[in-house]
């Protein structure tokens, strides 16, 4: 024989090597996900069931519950009643906005808004 040969030979081997480790690796792979999807089943099998038409959520005696649309205007911040510089977290209250006085929206106006950077007035 031949060096050709004994390469020839050599290589081949090699292939059937790595043939070989791809399938048994395939293996593995979908055995793993047969696994998981049996241990899936069981957990769904074990879980309760869905509520019935009597566990179902109802509605209010009152009816449904409707959006309610107002304006809303920002809340001063407070000043310091002592003169201090600085009001402290605990003597500030908790809500940023507050139903506006005027409830009518305000509408666009021909000539006096424009987007960000067009160098329009927005609302005057």
């Amino acid at each position: 024989m031949s060096t050709a040969t004994y390469e020839l030979l050599a290589a081949s081997g090699q292939h059937a090597l790595n043939m070989t480790a791809a399938f048994i690796g395939g293996l593995v792979v979908a055995g793993a996900l047969i696994w998981a999807v049996r241990v899936g089943m069981r957990v769904m099998e074990q879980d309760t069931g869905h509520p019935g038409p009597e566990e179902q959520p109802k509605l209010p005696d009152t009816g449904p519950v409707h959006e309610i649309r107002e304006m809303r205007e920002p809340d001063e911040v407070p000043v310091s009643a002592d003169g201090r510089e600085r009001l402290m977290p605990y003597q500030l209250h908790n809500t940023n906005t507050r139903t506006g006085k005027d409830q009518h929206r305000r509408r666009w106006l021909p000539g006096s808004s424009g987007g960000f950077g067009s160098g329009g007035l927005g609302h005057v």
